[in-house]
């Protein structure tokens, strides 16, 4: 062979002769949500595994997602629903159930929230959506990356990279797409108010509550039982106080190195010929949506609890029901003390933050069971 046959067949090996303009978008796509991550700090826990993911997904010739590749090892634990139940396990084990536990009634403002879920299904619907994509589609709105990964491997495998990445994106944005939508929905009377102290919640109360919503959900709904049981195992090794060692774990190592596997194996789903298409805007504008009503209908209950109250139940936090813990919560005490500088609402928005995971739990094992 000649040198410059030699040099060909060298240049015919490299990733640029078969790089496609498709995989350049999508690199610099990933780029984006690495830039994201770093100079914005937008969730970089999950957007940078993510933004990485994609970055390795589409540079051509490396295999990483073929058979016996790295990233298709790890995505076992995606494709058989092994990851998000594990990283239920860790939110848990960080997880205060008090706030709902001292005032019950915010249950409702997380199921309230969930109204985004159904929203955005019957406009993907209208779109030409299966109704299996369809309900894929709807659980962005719960806010919980989570869920939406295991309803969508349940439901529509094939939409995963755009489900998964609408989900941690309006996740990360939440205080950028919120306060307006808070703000228009509430009158300036109604976010200064300032909400009594809540009770204090006894340890019995926390340890049998995760039992309990356990049974009860979990014969309601057999489906979300591994979301669910996960979740409340893990907040029962946070209560009980006996396996602090177990709780730790939980919380640090285990949900860290899950968090790199997960986000990094969706990311990698993220390629050029998967992404690149009608349907992925369709899907992210229809994630906007769900979010935004999501946030609304949580919004609104609040108001019409306020009302019922005589004006004790300040509506912002209604706005923490969809599950982006504890950001949405959050979210709402800046909102609120911006308006009242003595109010402090972010132990009250707990309550209805935790209630939308428990929520969106909920309306995903009714998708699951009803559309699977």
């Amino acid at each position: 062979m000649s040198i410059l046959e030699s040099l060909s067949a060298l240049a015919q090996s490299t990733g640029f002769s078969a790089l496609t303009f498709g995989n350049v978008i999508m690199i610099i796509v990933g780029c984006i949500l690495l830039y994201l991550a770093i100079a914005k700090e937008f969730e970089p826990l999950l957007l940078m595994p993510i933004g990485f993911g994609c970055i390795l997904a589409n540079l051509p010739l490396t295999g990483i997602m073929d058979e016996g590749g790295l990233l298709r090892f790890l995505y076992f634990g995606v494709e058989h629903e092994i990851f998000p139940p594990l990283i239920f396990l860790g939110v848990g084990a960080m997880t205060d159930f008090g706030p709902l536990l001292a005032n019950p009634s915010t249950i409702l403002l997380g199921g309230a929230a969930q109204i985004g879920v159904f929203i955005a299904l019957v406009g993907a619907e209208l779109l030409g959506f299966t109704i299996r994509e369809a309900g894929s589609i709807g659980i962005i709105g719960g806010a919980d990356g989570p869920t939406a990964i295991y309803v969508t491997m349940k439901l529509a495998p094939h939409l995963l990279g755009p489900i998964a990445v609408a989900s941690y994106s309006y996740m990360s944005l939440v205080p950028l797409i919120q306060p307006p939508i808070m703000k228009a929905l509430t009158t300036k009377e109604e976010r200064q108010v300032v909400m009594e102290q809540l009770r204090p919640v006894s340890k019995t109360e926390k340890i049998i509550f995760p039992i309990i919503c356990t049974i009860l959900v979990s014969l309601l709904l057999p489906a979300i039982a591994p979301l669910l049981g996960m979740l409340m195992l893990g907040n029962l090794l946070r209560e009980s106080g006996v396996t602090d060692r177990l709780s730790k774990t939980a919380q640090n190592e285990l949900i860290n190195i899950i968090t790199i596997f997960l986000a990094t194996s969706v990311g990698a789903t993220m390629s050029a010929e998967n992404f690149l298409n009608l349907k992925t805007i369709e899907i992210i504008a229809l994630g906007l949506v769900a979010f935004a009503g999501g946030t609304a209908g949580g919004v609104l209950l609040g108001k019409l609890m306020y009302k019922l109250s005589g004006g004790k139940i300040n509506p912002l936090i209604g706005s923490a029901g969809v599950s982006a813990v504890p950001m949405a919560a959050r979210v709402s005490q800046v909102v609120g003390q911006k308006e009242n500088p003595g109010n402090f609402l972010l132990m009250h928005a707990m309550g209805p933050n935790v209630a939308g995971v428990i929520g969106t739990s909920i309306a995903a094992g009714i998708m699951i069971t009803l559309l699977q």
